[in-house]
């Protein structure tokens, strides 16, 4: 069925004359009393538009000067004329003229004065007639910044935190790249959330572990919280480049004739061998979360193959043993934009959060569950805390079955061994479509059919003993819920999406930045069972996390795999499996010789988060498959609140 095309209409010349006498007249407070919501009452179409650079203090590119980064402001023109202040939304982002923004991949464009004409995104449409002030910043070294890209470090937090110090009065910027006139920020309140997917909400978990003042909120997306993280996994590669090739390919022209010494530097510092360096300590935002003043808002995809939840799971406790205030958004997508998969209640939400952290507007925001999570394609549950309350880490044991690498999953200590050799052109999807046959390149063990829903909620850990018979080999530890599902389809390259040929508005168009984008819809598939968590390791980093050593043929050695963070019921019926095997397909770099393993089943197990803990394991496990399954929904799970706002806002 075509999706109904929704928009947001603004005549421009009634509708401007209007929003001139509503905002001439009564402030967003006088005209609701006690404001729960922003208004969209100021004209977007009227809009000042500037450009300033900002003295980040560094010379990054060692040409003899400091590097100014350019800062694209767009923010309402009349609160100024009324000695009004107004907070900032930030986006500051790498991308903004190599690759683009969004899922349309749109850019920044300008004007014949060099002031920004579509800023990407909807977030200038949408909040700028509602009282905010949007700013797209360069990083160093990108579009029109100075400086180089260093991928995660000191100068691409410093891009950020430098405009939320000028926004405060606290950091110089000038009209011009290389001009002595001075901007000032004299029309802002110097209230700052920062926000963006990827890198770019990467960016804002770097400056909040800064603990910069002024900067009130985040909401990262999809984001890294330690780039070590991103690139390995206890040694193991995830990928077949480091971060030379990424900030290669971000760099604008400039950069690249200046920055030959950044990139030997990330190349020194970043070895294959996937041990720990001083630049992966730098890049390392968790180990600084007591620093975090801002509130956090994360939004990450349980199948984001990209961005793993490692990120999500460690940052989230992180920030949660400091006290700081929070808000998650687990989806079943890949690594995909929430207004992308969730459109509607995603602006109604964000708007409502904005509004909360930087407004000050009582909204109630702060008292509703701390929890979405998408259950099933477009099927949202929410949590009033997350993990849930009774949420334990269970300890779960394999066993040997009756067939070599079929073995059992439960609370006993096991027994005996399970032997496999790794196969580098086989993964996670191929070791669970094959659990119950045997097979030589995995190790699997079950608990039998459920007989409750049993519900995981934050990250895991598998804690493995294993004689290799080689002096290197790969880990890897997979959960699975066996049994069959529809779910997003986040193998395709929508990553849990299909994009659409119908366009829905979110704000104020304008000639050259239109507030329309293409509709989506969940791409979805059936299968016979869902891989719900995953993790790896080099075996050689049994004695550190942060360096490997040759293994010795023949010795036994135990290291413990971190699993990444998820929210998943298991339903009543289904089996939840553990799969140990060698290398992961999907990782990059396998190891120059294919050991066989011997597990140690007596010295191996898995700590896995289960809201209700051991007796909830016990439950769900007693009886036969053919016992009723639980009547109530897993602890702390309740139906989503519904909004009736019109997408979009209205006039």
């Amino acid at each position: 069925m075509p999706t109904r095309m929704r928009f947001t209409t603004w005549r421009s010349l009634a509708t401007g004359i209007i929003a001139v006498l509503t905002a001439a007249f009564l402030t967003p407070a006088a005209a609701h009393g006690s404001p729960r919501e922003s208004r969209p009452v100021y004209s977007y179409e009227n809009a000042v538009r500037e450009a300033v650079w900002v003295d980040t203090g560094l010379d990054g590119d060692n040409d003899g000067r400091a590097d100014r980064v350019a800062v694209d402001i767009v923010r309402p023109r009349e609160p100024a004329r009324q000695g009004r202040k107004v907070p900032v939304i930030m986006d500051a982002s790498p991308y903004y003229s190599c690759c683009g923004r969004g899922n349309e991949s749109q850019l920044k464009t300008y004007d014949a004065d060099g002031d920004v004409v579509q800023m990407p995104l909807f977030y200038d449409n949408y909040f700028v007639p509602r009282g905010y002030a949007f700013v797209g910043v360069d990083l160093a070294g990108t579009n029109r910044s100075d400086g180089c890209v260093d991928v995660g470090g000191r100068s691409d937090i410093q891009s950020a935190k430098a405009v939320v110090d000028w926004l405060n009065g606290r950091a110089r910027a000038y009209t011009s790249r290389t001009g002595t006139d001075r901007a000032r920020a004299s029309w802002t309140n110097g209230k700052t959330g920062m926000i963006g997917k990827s890198w770019d909400g990467t960016i804002a978990n770097g400056v909040a572990a800064t603990g910069v003042r002024g900067l009130e909120t985040i909401v990262p997306i999809s984001a890294i919280s330690s780039w070590y993280d991103y690139y390995f996994a206890k040694g193991a590669p995830l990928y077949d480049s480091g971060p030379d090739w990424l900030s290669d390919y971000v760099d604008s022209p400039d950069a690249r004739a200046k920055c030959a010494a950044v990139q030997r530097k990330l190349v020194d510092q970043a070895p294959r061998s996937g041990d720990w360096t001083s630049l992966w300590t730098e890049r390392d935002y968790v180990k600084d979360a007591a620093k975090v003043k801002a509130s956090v808002f994360l939004v990450h995809g349980m199948q984001d193959l990209n961005v793993r939840t490692k990120h999500l799971g460690q940052w989230w406790d992180a920030l949660a043993k400091h006290g700081v205030e929070r808000k998650i958004w687990l989806s079943q997508t890949g690594h995909v934009d929430p207004f992308d998969f969730r459109r509607t209640a995603w602006v109604d939400t964000l708007h409502r959060w904005f509004d909360h952290e930087l407004l000050g507007y009582d909204n109630g925001i702060d008292r509703e569950p701390v929890a979405d999570i998408e259950r099933h394609p477009d099927q949202w549950v929410t949590s009033t805390s997350w993990p849930p309350r009774g949420t334990a880490a269970t300890t779960l044991r394999p066993d040997a079955g009756t067939q070599p690498g079929v073995g059992t999953l439960g609370t006993s200590r096991g027994h005996g061994t399970a032997t496999f050799t790794d196969d580098p052109r086989l993964g996670e999807t191929d070791w669970a479509a094959r659990f119950d046959t045997s097979t030589p390149d995995k190790a699997g063990f079950a608990t039998g059919p459920l007989t409750r829903d049993l519900r995981l909620s934050g990250s895991s850990r598998v804690t493995v003993t294993a004689t290799p018979t080689t002096a290197t080999a790969h880990l890897s530890a997979v959960l699975v819920d066996l049994g069959p599902d529809t779910i997003r389809d986040y193998g395709a390259s929508g990553e849990g999406i299909t994009t659409l040929a119908d366009r829905t508005c979110w704000g104020v168009s304008t000639t050259g930045d239109s507030a329309c984008f293409r509709q989506t819809r969940a791409q979805t598939t059936d299968v016979g069972h869902t891989v719900v968590s995953r993790g790896w390791a080099d075996l050689g980093n049994h004695a550190s996390d942060r360096r490997g050593v040759p293994l010795t043929p023949g010795k036994a050695y135990t290291i413990t795999l971190d699993l990444a963070a998820t929210d998943h019921v298991v339903p009543a019926g289904h089996r939840l499996a553990l799969i140990v095997a060698g290398t992961d397909k999907d990782l990059i770099d396998p190891p120059s010789s294919t050991p066989t393993l011997t597990l140690d089943l007596s010295r191996t197990s898995a700590r896995v988060p289960l809201v209700g803990g051991a007796a909830a394991f016990a439950r769900a496990t007693a009886g036969s498959a053919a016992a009723a399954p639980a009547a109530t929904a897993p602890d702390g799970v309740r139906a989503p609140r519904t909004t009736q706002r019109v997408p979009g806002g209205s006039v």
